[in-house]
């Protein structure tokens, strides 16, 4: 954050006020429970995941201004997440979690996601992705 301030980059340093912001919220709303590093990557998904939604509402409403900013701001969100999972490894965990839960049918789906996101885990992943990709492999 004091690098953000002393080259005086207003976005990145209001991105990360927002984000501070959203942790000690977290902090605020659970007393008693650890901020853990899942918990935090489920905070930075949320936030990742506003800024889209708002940037197509701005989009459809013509602001391309703000759904660019909106973008800007989910892109250096972005760059403070680990690194993502590649096709392989979402397909290996998609086909361990098949194996796992027996699942045949698109009604077991919701198994086979949580179990792949399981396997996952410490790797950002999208779960729309995730879960189209489950589907198709279960129809």
């Amino acid at each position: 954050m004091v690098e953000a301030m002393k080259a005086k980059e207003e976005m990145r340093l209001g991105t990360i006020r927002m984000l501070k912001a959203a942790l000690m919220k977290f902090k605020v709303d659970n007393p008693g429970k650890e901020l853990n590093e899942s918990e935090e990557m489920k905070i930075l998904n949320s936030l990742m995941k506003q800024r889209r939604e708002a940037a197509d509402m701005f989009r459809k409403g013509g602001r391309e201004d703000q759904a660019a900013k909106e973008e800007a701001e989910a892109k250096l969100l972005e760059s403070y997440m680990p690194a993502g999972a590649s096709e392989e490894e979402i397909d290996a965990a998609i086909a361990e979690a098949m194996a796992e839960t027996g699942a045949t049918s698109a009604k077991q789906m919701g198994l086979v996601v949580k179990a792949a996101q399981a396997k996952l885990t410490g790797k950002r992943v999208d779960g729309k992705a995730l879960a189209d990709k489950v589907r198709g492999k279960l129809s």
